[in-house]
């Protein structure tokens, strides 16, 4: 049955939609624009291809997304617009009770919308490093994962052929100067179309976090993506959070000032 939230968890929430998004699908579009590539691939091309492939040079979703506590369950459904890696949009359309919930990402400014007062909060930094809505992604995964590039270095760990998939596995390690979270992150991607099969992200002692999980490959708009990711956290193995797509076009027709305060409230 659905639980609802605590008092304290209300208070916690940082409506923070848009990292649900930009955090998977970021990791989500790993797949080949220009057919197989070749066992010389630099993983930096890989992370090139992610920036430009992430969501097109546009792009427009729906989702869903279902978190699992111990204590308690929630769905929500979302529309989500893009414009390369800084600029997205997400509104939340259900429940009833929260539709209209909106957050803006511009950069690297985040702003929430919260209708039943009729304010938008910028989001401090000091908030990046806690949950949202409970789930099992934190608000620092809307930033870094759209900036992957520039914020790890990236290296192929093992090349080959596991379970009779022909696949790469990489390793991104935080830039010295990068203020993130993670250790390290570990993707394993195939060869051949680009799309990952999971994604490990460890602590900085090393110790597994959490793992995103990839499946339902289904074509959108003419390319293979996961129509299902799966986050679980390390430390709670009877948790998760998985989200959706229900929609997903790219290259819509939107442009930057789409993405700006008076969209964000105004509940388009």
């Amino acid at each position: 049955m659905l639980g609802s939230e605590s008092g304290s968890e209300r208070t916690h929430r940082s409506w923070l939609f848009t990292l649900v998004v930009v955090a998977s699908v970021a990791s989500v579009l790993w797949m080949a624009a220009a057919g197989t590539a070749s066992a010389q691939t630099d993983p930096r091309d890989i992370l090139d291809r992610i920036d430009r492939l992430l969501r097109g040079d546009s792009s427009r979703g729906v989702a869903t997304m279902q978190v699992v506590t111990e204590h308690w369950e929630r769905q929500m459904t979302m529309e989500m617009w893009s414009l390369g890696t800084d600029y997205t949009l997400v509104r939340l359309r259900s429940p009833a009770k929260d539709a209209g919930t909106a957050t803006l990402m511009a950069g690297d400014d985040i702003w929430n919308y919260l209708p039943k007062v009729d304010r938008s909060i910028k989001i401090p930094s000091s908030m990046m490093g806690g949950a949202w809505m409970g789930s099992h992604f934190t608000n620092d995964d809307l930033v870094q994962e759209s900036q992957m590039r520039d914020v790890y270095d990236v290296e192929v760990t093992f090349e080959g052929e596991r379970d009779g998939d022909q696949v790469w596995e990489l390793r991104l390690t935080p830039k010295p100067e990068a203020a993130v979270v993670w250790g390290y992150i570990e993707f394993l991607v195939g060869q051949t179309d680009y799309v990952p099969r999971w994604a490990k992200y460890y602590d900085e002692d090393g110790a597994l976090a959490r793992t995103m999980e990839y499946s339902e490959v289904s074509e959108f708009g003419g390319r293979l993506v996961p129509a299902v990711m799966n986050m679980q956290p390390a430390d709670k193995p009877g948790e998760r959070t998985t989200i959706r797509y229900e929609e997903l076009e790219f290259d819509i027709d939107v442009d930057q000032s789409f993405f700006s305060l008076r969209t964000l409230q105004s509940g388009r």
